[in-house]
């Protein structure tokens, strides 16, 4: 690993990546980075941060359904259970 240039790391855990650095992984403000650890050190890459649902169009109308409902009161603990497991 070839050392380009150094930095050093505030109170708060931050550091500044210097000028080249920033010029040679082509980053610039607000840009999402990307950590790697290896044995020789820590490893930076840009990458694209890019939202995704955790679930599928039939899960979301399963939930906009149930999400829709009025609430149901339990009697007991037991009823409570057996009609969260039901769902």
């Amino acid at each position: 690993m070839t050392i380009i240039d150094t930095a050093k790391l505030t109170s708060k855990g931050q550091i500044t990546i210097p000028g080249r650095i920033r010029e040679l992984l082509k980053i610039s403000a607000g840009a999402s980075i990307a950590f790697g650890v290896s044995k020789e050190g820590v490893l930076l890459l840009p990458c694209k941060v890019t939202a995704e649902s955790p679930y599928t169009s039939s899960e979301w109308a399963k939930i906009e359904k149930l999400a829709s409902r009025k609430g149901r009161v339990c009697k007991s603990v037991k009823k409570a259970k057996k009609h969260i497991e039901a769902l």
